[in-house]
């Protein structure tokens, strides 16, 4: 029996256009014995792995169905035991809200070694529809926060970040909106601008801009659904107001 060498790619696949994924990741899958991916997944990424390639669904539905993380945990012992090039491929990056890290904790564990290889995130992804993270003068930062904790509560530093210029992202937030809202207006920020996106890059991509206030109503209106991003800051409406823009451009050279 040839003895395997256990190992592990931990892979981020980007807000789903594969057109965005590293040239590391591209390779990484394309010669993948296994592909162990999430809900997040675009079918088209799945499709550059090599027929031969099995691929396993382990994905969890926002707030349904779901397979366990101890079953996951179970099935990279498992593969990672049986074939030597193992792909655990989850959207955005791996590391950024994914859970990504408690696998690699796991696979240390079962001493399997693990290459980690970045993927464009979600609110990286909001550039495509013209919001920036941080702008010169308009943005001091960006706060990257849960919408849900795991007692399900949202982020406590929302109450902080609020009260300051940066940017605010929110991940999993869909079904706090109303408390977001809250929040801002506690704060007296309700007139705030904000934005929703969801699938982000992707052809079916969907968005809306609204005050913070008005998150809840903008975001039935739209149709939006799980999963999506909220950007909260001034950076969401600069796209609109480029005369102003320029102007303040000028008088910081």
């Amino acid at each position: 029996m040839v003895n395997r060498l256990k190992s592990l790619k931990i892979v981020g696949s980007g807000p789903g256009d594969p057109e965005l994924l590293t040239i590391k990741a591209y390779k990484s899958i394309k010669n993948a014995e296994v592909i162990l991916y999430d809900n997040l997944i675009n079918e088209e990424i799945l499709h550059i792995a090599s027929e031969k390639c099995l691929k396993i669904y382990v994905g969890k539905h926002p707030y349904g169905k779901y397979m366990p993380q101890e079953d996951i945990n179970t099935l990279i012992a498992y593969y990672c035991g049986r074939f030597s090039n193992v792909v655990r491929l989850k959207g955005g990056d791996p590391y950024i809200f994914g859970r990504g890290f408690e696998e690699w904790f796991v696979a240390k564990e079962l001493e399997i070694e693990v290459e980690y290889i970045p993927g464009i995130s979600s609110m990286q992804g909001v550039g495509l529809s013209d919001i920036p993270l941080t702008h010169r003068g308009v943005s001091e930062g960006v706060w990257v926060l849960t919408g849900m904790k795991r007692n399900g509560d949202i982020a406590t530093d929302l109450s902080l970040a609020v009260r300051c210029n940066s940017t605010v992202v929110i991940y999993m937030g869909m079904r706090k909106l109303a408390e977001i809202a809250r929040i801002y207006l506690m704060n007296g920020k309700g007139d705030r601008p904000a934005a929703i996106i969801q699938r982000a890059s992707r052809a079916d991509e969907k968005k809306v801009l609204c005050k913070v206030k008005d998150l809840v109503k903008a975001s039935q209106q739209a149709g939006m659904s799980h999963p999506a991003i909220v950007i909260i800051g001034e950076v969401v409406n600069l796209q609109y107001n480029l005369s102003a823009l320029l102007q303040r451009e000028r008088n910081m050279v």
